[in-house]
């Protein structure tokens, strides 16, 4: 239920804060006091209205904010989707802002939220019934929710949805399949293809270089042997090698080393060095005794390097990528096989999921059809009782589009029905959809009727009814206003009304009430009980002047309404005297 609405800086309103009760709240007022702004004030925090030239002149920011009290944690956990965050507790603070920029913003228990994600959440809490607005039992898709409702359908809904899904998603994937089927073969012919000629290359990321570096010895056979040689004679063979003059060297040093120990440091330094050239002459001599060449190893290892080059040409530019890129296709092959599996298994899923979903449909539509056959001559009766006693409902029942590529079955998410609401509100007039209803009254009535049978099964809360008593007379205010009494039994009911007969029956009353000074103009609202609901019953009977008589009119309709026992009428006839006394008669 909505608990408190506050409102600042809109249009007339400059500050007021409004607490609701359980059940039907009503409010009154002189014409252009402001009782329709209070309800555009709900409808812009509920994204319902534009909140363009709303803002109070002179005002740089406006704000309209609603509590609202949850009890069902279903509908928690609805909204939380809906405003796709996590809400915590039974409390839900809704504000929407409005800025001198024409800039707006709307927050949900104090996090952002987007208009779209207002919208959601405001279909699941309130229902505004005004002469020109978009009402949710408007739309057919809900009134066949509606109906689903009031037949107690979901159960067989939901696994008619879910049979539904399956067939839509096996022939939305056969048709996937079945269309790219050739280009699907076409790649895998390509993918093993490419697996199979670098499988046979055997690539190891290892071998390429260690192929590399010996072709190129192989190339260059000749020059290392004679390089290599030569700098073998220059160190150790040849006579006045260097090894030779160097040992010669360190004979000289060392008898000099005996005449002056410095110097032994650098013979010793010299003769390490002439041991390291040694054994550097030695290992080109062992060089040379290995450097021979086998014919055809040359051969080999440029065949096998132009295999490897060729792989590398078309598939990387290394021998690890295109390791990782077979790695890559096999899981390629695999899907692609497993999508030709796929394929056959489809086919045989979707010609016993078609037939378990005609069943499911053909049940569906039978029990809504019983369903409708229940609720139609409900809804005259109600109808009838609210002054529209030539009105006539009707549920009209077409076959749903076919949704399911390739299969012609009437079929939707919902069934295989398309249902509307269909009414004549008087004999001779033509017969029409509920949705293109023009007047305001009637419109508000056949909500009333409707909200009345379904209330119990309507998930949402706050139900809001503007005009209700358009063209309508005391005596159907009486019932309209019972009727609203009982709505309010499981809802909480919002109205703005101009009959004393329906505000009498209000758990709470709220009074609308524009004052002038000087040049500037405000509205306030406030809570009517006691002597002041008296006084404001008997101002909509008889205007300014109240008379005894005008006071006992609206004792009889507060008693009518059922809002006193013994006692209480004992206190009401108090209560009364007590006005009489106020206003000297």
């Amino acid at each position: 239920m909505l608990r408190e609405l506050h409102i600042s800086n809109l249009a007339i309103i400059t500050d007021v804060r409004i607490e609701f009760a359980a059940g039907l709240n009503c409010f009154t007022g002189a014409t252009g006091a402001g009782k329709s702004l209070v309800l555009g004030a709900l409808e812009v925090l509920l994204g319902q209205r534009s909140p363009a030239e709303m803002l109070r002149p002179g005002a740089d920011e406006g704000r309209v904010s609603g509590l609202f009290e949850i009890a069902d944690a279903m509908l928690v956990k609805e909204l939380a989707h809906a405003a796709d965050m996590d809400l915590d507790g039974a409390e839900l603070l809704l504000t929407r802002r409005l800025y001198s920029s024409g800039r707006s913003s709307v927050s949900l228990n104090g996090n952002p939220i987007t208009v779209s994600m207002l919208k959601n959440v405001a279909e699941l809490l309130v229902d505004v019934h005004g002469q020109h607005d978009h009402q949710f039992l408007l739309k057919p898709s809900n009134q066949l929710d509606v109906l689903d409702d009031f037949g107690d359908l979901y159960p067989l809904r939901s696994q008619y949805h879910d049979i539904y899904e399956q067939l839509a998603d096996a022939c939305r994937r056969l048709e996937e399949l079945a269309s790219s089927n050739q280009f699907r073969k076409q790649q895998l012919d390509l993918y093993r293809f490419q697996a199979d000629e670098i499988d046979k290359a055997e690539l190891d990321p290892a071998e390429y270089p260690e192929l590399q570096s010996r072709a190129s010895v192989l190339h260059n056979l000749e020059r290392l042997k004679r390089d290599a040689a030569a700098s073998h004679q220059a160190l150790y063979e040849t006579d006045g090698s260097i090894v030779e003059r160097l040992r010669g060297i360190i004979g000289i040093l060392s008898e000099s080393a005996e005449l002056d120990a410095k110097l032994k440091g650098t013979a010793q330094a010299i003769r390490e060095a002439t041991i390291q050239l040694e054994e550097a002459s030695f290992d080109l001599n062992r060089y040379l005794d290995h450097l021979d060449m086998d014919p055809g190893e040359l051969a080999e290892i440029e065949d096998r390097l132009n295999t490897i080059n060729r792989i590398l040409g078309k598939y990387g530019d290394s021998v690890e990528t295109i390791v990782a890129y077979r790695t890559e296709i096999g899981q390629k092959i695999a899907d692609l096989q497993q999508d030709a599996s796929d394929l056959g298994n489809l086919g045989s899923q979707i010609e016993p999921l078609t037939r378990k979903l005609r069943e499911l449909g053909g049940k569906l539509t039978e029990a809504r059809r019983k369903a409708a056959a229940r609720l139609a001559p409900q809804i005259e009766t109600q109808l009838s009782e609210l002054g529209m006693e030539k009105a006539r409902f009707t549920i009209s029942f077409a076959a749903a589009v076919p949704t399911i590529p390739g299969i012609d079955l009437p079929a939707s998410p919902s069934g295989a029905d398309q249902v509307e609401f269909i009414i004549q509100t008087n004999p001779g007039q033509l017969a029409q959809p509920l949705r293109k209803i023009a007047s305001g009254g009637e419109m508000s009535r056949i909500m009333l009727a409707l909200k009345g049978i379904l209330a119990q099964s309507d998930r949402v809360s706050v139900l809001v009814f503007d005009e209700i008593d358009s063209n309508v007379g005391g005596r159907l205010g009486s019932v309209i206003g019972l009727k609203l009494r009982d709505l309010g039994v499981h809802h909480q009911v919002l109205c703005i009304t101009h009959l004393p007969q329906i505000a009498c029956f209000a758990d709470r009353h709220l009074t609308v009430r524009k004052t002038v000074s000087g040049k500037t103009t405000q509205a306030a609202v406030r809570i009517v009980d006691g002597e002041d609901r008296l006084q404001e019953l008997a101002e909509m009977i008889g205007g300014a002047q109240i008379t005894p008589t005008t006071l006992a009119q609206v004792q009889e309709l507060l008693d009518a309404a059922g809002t006193t026992g013994n006692a209480g009428r004992r206190k009401r006839m108090i209560t009364v005297a007590a006005v009489k006394q106020k206003k000297g008669k």
